[in-house]
């Protein structure tokens, strides 16, 4: 028997048990299923933050103040000191102490509430300057943005996020419009270009809802005592990518000498880079990832007994069959070829139907969970090739069994 009608009649044999052999590929199916949806929503997790970050601006550094300690002895979290000012912004943008230091963007931020007409919003309010615009690598839809005029006037202008002023103006243009911020009157200068938000509810991680105000406004305005010369963040952007660990160094040695640290550890300032949190962010989505595709490939393997079950279902019915076929010459080759054929149809059919199944899902699932789910060509391709390499590895035994039987006790059973 020739390979093409070992095929045709591996397919017979499929076709023959309808029903036993849709529930196989059923099994099949759903696990490949699962484990291309699984692995689609780790990859889409992971280009989503990524995507977040980088929004936030290119080769950015973060430095924070350190943390506070009451009198009663207690500590209070990160950032929640008053250790930066807006002198070091200045020292850190001097291209003798760090060469490798592309722009400085001092920044104090805050939630306040704005008014415009009878239009109320309770937005993220930052105080900056002009570097805040390069550093965040974020532009204008229309207007424009702070000025070092504003900075030195105390002006009172705004400039807001797409969000923000949707909330406050809907479809009017808010340009030239006139905003309430703590009870003080701001001009709307300029509109920022949308960025999209997180999917999380909190505002200050949507940087398309936020109001920009000229750091000595927002100084006067927000803070008050000793608070006024202190700055939440100072926002560092290396000039390229393969600067920002130097960046960093000159960032950290410059700041404790200006605070007067000889003991790294000690330091009343804490530096963070987007590599750090996208590598934190990243590691825990594909160890999630990992978990939810373990889970995914108990049914692969379900699916594989399946497989295995229905298989020696087969050789046990087929006894008399395989006798008749060894009787008139059919090699052990023979046999096992044509049961192995049986199984990796099986595979390869719950393959193909899983991998369209998780394509449709792909597309339709993402409209009710709010989490993106990307799919390559290669995990699709690499899906069904697991169905198929399953279809045979659970093959192999009952195929083996089917071979190994003798010809006379096989037309002598039942």
């Amino acid at each position: 028997m020739n390979i093409i009608e070992t095929f045709r009649t591996g397919l017979e044999a499929v076709v023959a048990h309808r029903l036993r052999s849709a529930l196989t590929v059923l099994g099949i199916m759903i696990g490949i299923t699962a484990v291309i949806l699984t692995v689609g929503l780790g990859e889409g997790a992971q280009q989503q933050v990524s995507s977040q970050i980088s929004a936030l601006g290119s080769n950015l550094l973060t430095v924070t103040p350190g943390s506070t300690t009451s009198s009663s002895g207690i500590r209070g979290g990160f950032g929640s000191a008053s250790t930066l000012t807006y002198g070091d912004a200045v020292a850190l943008t001097s291209k003798v102490v760090a060469p490798d230091i592309g722009a400085v963007a001092p920044a104090i931020t805050t939630n306040g509430s704005l008014v415009a007409g009878t239009a109320n919003w309770t937005t993220t309010v930052v105080g900056t300057d002009p570097s805040w615009l390069t550093v965040r690598g974020r532009t204008l839809t229309e207007g424009r943005f702070i000025v070092n005029h504003d900075v030195t006037t105390k002006a009172d202008v705004v400039v807001l996020g797409a969000t923000t002023a949707q909330e406050l103006f809907g479809f009017r243009d808010p340009v030239g419009q006139s905003v309430d911020i703590s009870g003080q009157p701001m001009s709307v200068i300029g509109v920022l270009n949308t960025v999209g938000s997180s999917s999380t509810s909190s505002t200050a991680a949507n940087p398309d809802d936020q109001a920009i105000l000229p750091l000595t406004t927002a100084s006067s305005l927000l803070f008050s005592g000793a608070s006024r010369n202190s700055v939440n963040q100072i926002l560092i952007q290396a000039t390229s990518a393969t600067t920002l660990s130097a960046a960093y160094q000159e960032a950290d040695a410059e700041l404790l000498s200006l605070h007067s640290i000889t003991t790294p550890t000690a330091a009343d300032f804490t530096i963070t880079s987007e590599a750090q949190i996208l590598s934190t962010a990243t590691s825990v989505d594909r160890t999630l990832t990992v978990l939810l595709g373990g889970v995914a490939g108990i049914s692969l393997l379900v699916g594989g007994i399946g497989v295995m079950n229905i298989m020696l279902v087969s050789v046990t019915e087929r006894i008399r069959e395989i006798g008749l076929r060894k009787a008139l010459g059919a090699t052990p080759r023979v046999i096992r070829r044509q049961f192995l054929v049986e199984a990796s149809v099986l595979g390869t059919v719950g393959g193909i139907l899983g991998a369209l199944l998780g394509l449709i899902g792909a597309v339709v699932l993402p409209h009710f969970i709010s989490d993106p789910i990307t799919i390559s060509p290669v995990a699709a391709v690499g899906a069904i090739a697991i169905a198929i390499g399953i279809g045979i590895a659970f093959g192999v035994y009952p195929a083996g069994r089917a071979a190994r039987l003798a010809p006379i006790d096989a037309l002598r059973s039942e």
